[in-house]
């Protein structure tokens, strides 16, 4: 698939300067929903372009432009599978799935993933190819607050974006003349080779803010409980 898109890059690089932007929604909208379509194509090239003045833009402010599009967008199509999975229910997903490009075996394990390691999991697994966009699903069927799916899914999308405009923009500025295939193929390298590091930092973090919670929520309960 990475061949078959990127192949059609010249063409959508053409319009960058006038729509780079709002493609970049679109394609992160795409690929953050149900349907499949790797990020590495879209964001990487982005700051690629960034890097270069391509997208209507200087570059450290079109770098910029390019990350919180592409936030928005993963986060609208986080949407898309939270409320699909919340109105049409999991015995209608195992059934008909493939409609939406769902296999049951995958569902499976994001609910497993979803169900043992809880919330959390919409901040970690965005970091995580594969699963990143079908943990939203479980999400959506156990009916998780909105406003906590909102918060995880933005900065867990948030770090995989930066971190795929990023690479794409160091490209942008060092790498000559290169193919958009080749451009993805040495991004998406990149990008792999240092996975472990960036999903170990985010356990990290989820770590220390369930720490920070709890010591901060028996603290509230100990003062309640004296002034009672």
């Amino acid at each position: 698939m990475l061949e078959v898109l990127a192949s059609h890059l010249d063409t959508v690089a053409a319009l960058a300067p006038a729509w780079g932007l709002v493609f970049v929604f679109v394609f992160m909208t795409i690929e953050s929903s149900f349907i499949p379509f790797p990020s590495e194509v879209v964001m990487i090239p982005a700051g690629f372009l960034a890097a270069r003045g391509e997208l209507g833009l200087e570059a450290v402010p079109a770098l910029l432009a390019a990350i919180l599009v592409g936030t928005l967008g993963s986060l609208a199509g986080a949407y898309v599978n939270y409320w699909l999975a919340l109105f049409i229910g999991k015995p209608f997903l195992e059934k008909h799935g493939r409609w939406f490009f769902i296999k049951p075996d995958a569902l499976h394990r994001a609910c497993e993933v979803f169900n043992r390691y809880g919330a959390a999991t919409t901040f970690v697994c965005r970091l995580v190819p594969v699963i990143r966009q079908l943990i939203s699903l479980p999400a959506g069927l156990s009916r998780m607050p909105l406003g906590s799916f909102t918060l995880f899914t933005t900065l867990g999308a948030g770090i995989w974006t930066v971190i795929l405009a990023l690479v794409g923009f160091a490209l942008g500025r060092t790498a000559g003349n290169i193919s958009y295939l080749e451009l993805c193929e040495r991004g998406k390298a990149m990008v792999s080779a240092n996975v472990p590091w960036v999903v170990g930092g985010a356990l990290l973090l989820v770590l220390g803010y369930a720490l920070v919670s709890k010591a901060v929520m028996g603290r509230t309960k100990k003062n309640r409980d004296g002034r009672l």
